[in-house]
């Protein structure tokens, strides 16, 4: 069964972000993600999704400045104590929120830290978060992102996201696999999706090249969502795309795959 998910850090953005909650559930949406919830108090995000019905279904562990072009935190050695910080504030939001799972973004390899040393400094603060959010029932994710969006990258491919759950050897650890993404690095979707369908705690979409709504590009949705759907896969898909100054109008794909 698909459910579907909409990131209201990418959907809705004609909106200010308290207004985006309501647009989410009048477009039909039951549940929603935001990448960075921190500009709003937990007290007020608690209000928005109960007003509207939504459950809050991924959030992402702050990164530092790795939005803004910088490295982050999860793989820069000696940033260890800022990245400590970013899981107390992540698992309080998470807690409150009753959010099943925080991502984990790896970060910039940063200039002159090798790769291993990298590896490395993510592979302890990964275990790190896993202990603390699997304490209290949250699962935590890794996301391998391209290389052309984000140069620098620590993780790009299924496989980088594979061995690094190999590493830290925790079950609550698992992958997000963002299909956009794993486009970009000419994965074959298809055959992730069959066989690493038991690591995937979380699955985002847009399609290919743009970034747009499904139908704007080349990626092969009615057989990706239905490949999906007949998966003993339990988790969401969240629709994280450029939607542009008029998202319902790209959400046409919502009506066509919602069960």
């Amino acid at each position: 069964m698909l459910q579907f998910s909409a990131n209201l850090s990418m959907l809705f953005t004609e909106l200010p972000l308290v207004q985006r909650f309501h647009a989410a559930r009048q477009a039909g949406f039951s549940a929603v993600e935001i990448q960075f919830p921190y500009e709003l108090p937990v007290a007020d995000l608690q209000r928005l999704l109960q007003d509207n019905q939504l459950k809050l279904v991924l959030i992402n562990l702050p990164a530092g400045d790795l939005m803004r072009g910088g490295n982050g935190l999860a793989c820069v050695p000696g940033r260890e104590a800022d990245f400590r910080l970013a899981v107390e504030q992540a698992l309080r939001y998470a807690w409150t929120l009753e959010v099943p799972a925080v991502n984990v973004l790896a970060g910039r390899l940063a200039e002159g830290v090798s790769r291993d040393q990298a590896l490395d400094t993510l592979q302890a603060n990964l275990q790190f978060a896993v202990e603390k959010l699997s304490g209290v029932g949250i699962s935590t994710c890794i996301e391998a992102i391209n290389c052309y969006d984000i140069p620098g990258f620590l993780l790009n491919t299924a496989e980088d996201m594979r061995q690094m759950l190999a590493r830290v050897a925790h079950p609550s650890l698992q992958m997000q696999v963002d299909l956009y993404h794993m486009a970009r690095m000419q994965e074959d979707l298809p055959t992730l999706l069959q066989q690493d369908w038991r690591l995937i705690g979380h699955i985002q979409f847009a399609d290919t090249p743009g970034r747009g709504a499904p139908g704007s590009g080349e990626l092969p949705f009615a057989h990706l969502f239905k490949q999906i759907a007949a998966l003993p896969y339990s988790g969401y898909c969240g629709a994280e795309y450029n939607s542009g100054k008029d998202t319902p109008a790209t959400l046409g794909w919502l009506t066509a795959y919602r069960n």
